[in-house]
């Protein structure tokens, strides 16, 4: 795991030294070491995180063997001793291939210099890497298949740059940023950015599954490996089938992912998903294994005695951490540091202080994201079923109607039900069960002037070269199964594609990478997603059961009795806080000075929202912080 950074300029608009500078601001990506490379036109920087062979030979940027191509790399590509073999017995010229090193890092090199720009079909695991061609010019950037790891990247027809993190973009005095009123929008809508848009103009999301390539020609982008064209026609529907299949592609998923040269734990949270990740390393493991969890002072929210008991069964080094309001204080201003973009998932906070405890023990975690997508985990995947029935469909307005004069947790349902016809439904729910805001509350929410823009922008796709890249992105796709999706697994799909990779997994590598831990994912191994994408949907939810057959995985390991239980998640006291330790948020940062200073939103419509949650409508907390983290960037970024 480490920090990546670097620019491509013909016109010789930077300089080594903003390399240099660049690859400062993500050091806690990597404290181990540094590197740089320039030659002009290209510079490349690296921030190390000694993972797999922690000696100089395998630090970087990295050169090939024919000094021809170097490499800045992040992530883990865990079948790289397969992959070395192969090149050893047929090296350039069938002489074979010595290599100096012991890490993947090399692998990744030399393969890409044999194979071509496809080889990273070969590839399991997660990263983003950059490869410049000193001889013609050209620099790839790839990113893994679920975008685990990130990379953004500026480009404005002349210039390009690109990082692990914003911040770094940030650094080159010489680009122009400005807001991006399409991602306000969005962010109000969904609580995160998603990808390819960011906060500004001209940076972009690198999408998933994709690499790109830029040379004197400009930009070419290639979709590689998309969600929607792993969709088979043939599903998997008998359950013991099922069950040796996932068993068996979950204990090769986490075998592969305890390779490592430095101490390793796993995020036991005591659900589902975490459990079980816990319970085979726990049997792959020659050492003990050390877990990690959250609590929180109120009952409520507090999972941490379910982690303990897990973790007591399996006989792991348990270690946990009780979270307090004053916690929370010492870590909300650094939020939008640490982001770098508006980012709304107050789990962000329970992240940050888990790493942080992690970080005394070990360099190396496992965690859970991922189970829920896969195997149908949220109760939004029961609103979609339920919203998909016409009777349902045919009195939900009226209904609404009557829920909206009741009490709060009604309220809500009436908000997710009476969505507007031409909405996107599975964003529509997506966002209602989070206590975000519905489309059409955007729309009114958002100033004139931002209205107007997000509305042109969304349409013609900020510009003509973000659309040029769309074209190229979708030129290189095989054509999608016919299979129809039940309206279960189209809103778990929507969930891979969007909310996984725009929230979840963002807040996991920066929270994490802000101490510099490395958290790997099991669930997400592509050979696992593929699996999950063509398993039928009543294997994953049965008699009512949500993760029906990874509860009978589980099952296997630990007894089902500690499980017996609703689903809790991992969430803060929010509510509360915002009634009281926190509200002081609320006073500095929606008040009618700030709002109207930066001008996103109509004050009158926050000062309504402010009005109806503190008489009473608590459901609407979600949307309270969204806006203090949307004004709370603003001020933070304001220069």
């Amino acid at each position: 795991m480490c920090g990546i950074a670097g620019f491509y300029s013909l016109k010789n608009s930077f300089s080594k030294d903003d390399v240099q500078v660049m690859t400062d601001s993500i050091r806690h990506r990597g404290p181990d070491s540094e590197g740089q490379f320039f030659d002009g036109i290209c510079g490349l920087g690296h921030r190390r995180l000694s993972i797999i062979d922690l000696s100089d030979r395998a630090s970087q940027p990295m050169y090939s063997a024919n000094d021809r191509y170097v490499i800045v790399y992040n992530g883990e590509v865990y079948n790289f001793q397969e992959i070395g073999a192969k090149l050893n017995k047929s090296g350039p010229n069938d002489s074979g291939l010595k290599f100096k090193s012991s890490s993947d890092t090399e692998v990744i090199l030399e393969a890409f210099i044999q194979y071509g720009t496809d080889f990273v079909q070969e590839l399991n695991g997660m990263f983003a890497f950059a490869i410049y061609d000193k001889e013609k010019k050209d620099l790839y950037l790839y990113r893994d298949r679920l975008g685990i790891k990130p990379v953004y990247f500026y480009w404005d027809g002349t210039d390009f740059a690109f990082a692990s993190e914003l911040k770094a973009i940030k650094k080159l005095a010489k680009l122009k940023f400005e807001i991006n009123e399409t991602a306000v929008r969005k962010f109000l809508h969904m609580g995160y950015i998603p990808a390819p848009h960011s906060i500004y103009k001209n940076v972009f999301k690198l999408r998933s599954g994709s690499w790109l390539k830029i040379n004197s020609s400009g930009i070419e982008v290639k979709k590689y490996w998309s969600l929607k064209n792993k969709i088979s026609n043939n599903v998997i529907t008998e359950k013991d089938q099922a069950l040796v299949k996932l068993s068996d592609l979950l204990i090769s998923s986490v075998q592969y992912q305890l390779k490592s040269d430095v101490p390793f734990g796993v995020f036991l949270s005591g659900g589902i998903d975490s459990s079980l990740v816990t319970a085979q390393a726990v049997m792959l493991s020659s050492v003990k294994v050390n877990t990690f969890s959250i609590g929180f002072e109120e009952n409520s929210h507090n999972e941490s005695e379910y982690a303990k008991a897990v973790a007591k069964y399996l006989g792991t080094s348990h270690h946990e951490f009780i979270v307090s309001y004053k916690d929370a204080l010492n870590l909300i201003n650094s939020i939008t540091e640490t982001y770098d973009e508006p980012f709304a998932d107050s789990s962000a906070i329970p992240t940050m202080l888990v790493s942080k405890l992690a970080k005394q023990y070990v360099t190396v975690t496992l965690s859970g994201e991922g189970g829920d997508e896969l195997f149908f985990g949220y109760g939004a995947y029961k609103w979609a079923r339920t919203l998909n029935n016409p009777f349902v469909n045919a009195i939900r307005k009226p209904a609404a109607g009557i829920f909206n004069n009741m009490s709060s947790r009604y309220q809500r349902i009436g908000r997710l039900i009476n969505y507007q016809d031409g909405t996107n439904k599975m964003s529509h729910i997506f966002s209602q069960e989070q206590y975000l805001f519905a489309e059409h509350e955007v729309d009114n929410l958002l100033s004139p002037e931002y209205l107007r823009e997000s509305s042109k922008d969304s349409k013609e796709m900020f510009n003509s070269v973000l659309r040029v890249l769309d074209e190229r992105n979708n030129s290189g796709n095989i054509a999608v199964t016919e299979r129809k999706l039940s309206a279960m697994e189209q809103q778990a799909l929507y969930d891979l594609e969007n909310y996984l990779q725009g929230d979840l997994l963002t807040k996991v590598d920066r929270a994490s990478m802000r101490y510099s831990i490395e958290t790997r994912v099991p669930y997400l191994d592509h050979r696992m997603v593929e699996f999950a994408l063509n398993l039928s949907p009543d294997l994953k939810y049965k008699h009512g059961i949500f993760k029906y057959i990874l509860k009978q995985v589980l099952y296997q390991y630990v007894p089902k009795q500690l499980f017996d239980r609703p689903k809790q998640g991992f969430a803060i006291p929010l509510n509360k806080w915002l009634h009281t330790s926190l509200k002081y948020l609320i006073d500095d940062y929606l008040n009618e000075d700030i709002i109207k200073k930066y001008g996103a939103v109509k004050y009158e419509e926050v000062a309504k929202l402010k009005k109806d949650f503190f008489g009473g409508a608590d459901f609407l907390y979600n949307r309270i912080w969204l806006l203090i983290m949307l004004q709370m960037w603003f001020v933070g970024n304001d220069k």
